[in-house]
């Protein structure tokens, strides 16, 4: 009788321990389940008109009840592309996010963040693609960006750290034995505007 008592709480404690460890482990991981699509119905949806480069696009804005139109800069939060100049992976990251966008048809969901506007009055956003793929954190894991992260902007940065840790492993890109020799934000110190 006292085996069959000890195995029932046995049972019970590896049954909780099991809950416990489930719990934790999804819990970890929820900054990277792929984003809800009813939370992506509920972000407004805005056509690309161009991409200037690997992290800043111009984006067709409608007014109430579609009166006035105008376009507005976009920056991507969280991440950094090689400067046109940098050839290479300058044009090779543009026409990567050209590339990202086209499969939206280039129509994108905006999500924005604490702050809205960077110092130039771009606006800071995460964009989305209709198939609930962050734009932004494509970018990186593919190769084309760094984490850029600036406080307090900073809802998605653990996505974003783990893209980088994935392109880095897998040496992609920037990443590559022929990859960025100096970062972005190296490269814009050694060549002011």
């Amino acid at each position: 009788m006292k085996r069959f008592y000890y195995t029932g709480i046995l049972t019970i404690l590896i049954s909780i321990s099991f809950a416990a460890f489930l719990f934790i482990v999804l819990s970890a991981n929820a900054q990277n389940l792929p984003f809800n699509k009813s939370k992506l119905a509920g972000l407004k949806k805005f056509r690309v008109t161009d991409v200037h480069d690997g992290d800043t696009v111009s984006i067709r804005m409608s007014g109430f009840a579609s009166i006035r139109v105008r376009t507005e800069r976009v920056r991507l939060i969280g991440i950094d592309t090689p400067e046109l100049k940098q050839e290479p992976w300058g044009r090779k990251a543009k026409k990567h996010l050209k590339e990202i966008i086209s499969v939206s048809d280039w129509v994108v969901s905006v999500e924005m963040d604490v702050e809205e506007r960077d110092k130039y009055g771009r606006l800071l956003a995460y964009l989305w693609d209709k198939n609930g793929v962050l734009i932004n954190e494509r970018m990186i894991e593919d190769g084309y960006a760094v984490l850029y992260t600036i406080p307090p902007n900073v809802k998605h940065s653990a996505r974003f750290v783990d893209a980088q840790k994935k392109a880095q492993q897998r040496k992609i890109g920037i990443w590559g034995k022929r990859g960025l020799k100096k970062s972005p934000s190296e490269w814009r110190k050694e060549h002011p505007r």
